[in-house]
């Protein structure tokens, strides 16, 4: 039996700064197309759980190591990422420290989740939205389709 083929599978994380007052989180400036901000994230590598992909490639886009504290959602809309049908799982997680630009990260910034750097890329404006729920304490809807 051949193998179907499936969306790619990636892992972002909302990195809570949880030792500078408010709680700011880090955007990226990706260096790579789609060029414009996002949360900092990527693929999953092959034999690697999504929430392993999630600390390592916080790691290695702003040197942070991450705690994660929960799973925000799954987006999996087919257009998401102009690339390819992308699923996402993204995570909220907490870390300390100064995070640095590395790897695919262009440039970052230190932002209140309410003020994000533009233009932030992918469905990431509505992944915010649902973080900025998730903070106030705000039920989310089990299901978001479409």
């Amino acid at each position: 039996m051949s193998r179907p083929v499936t969306p790619a599978i990636a892992a972002d994380v909302i990195i809570e700064l949880s030792d500078r007052p408010g709680r700011p989180v880090v955007f990226i400036e990706r260096l790579n197309p789609p060029h414009g901000w996002a949360l900092p994230g990527g693929f999953v590598d092959i034999g690697e759980t999504v929430e392993a992909a999630a600390v390592r490639e916080a790691r290695e886009e702003t040197g942070l190591e991450v705690e994660l504290k929960a799973l925000l959602g799954c987006y999996s809309k087919p257009d998401r990422d102009p690339r390819g049908h992308t699923v996402s799982l993204v995570f909220v997680a907490e870390a300390a420290g100064t995070p640095e630009a590395r790897d695919d990260a262009k440039n970052l910034h230190i932002r209140p989740p309410d003020q994000p750097p533009a233009p932030l890329v992918f469905d990431h404006p509505r992944i915010l939205q649902h973080y900025l729920r998730y903070r106030r304490g705000q039920p989310l809807s089990p299901l978001n389709l479409g």
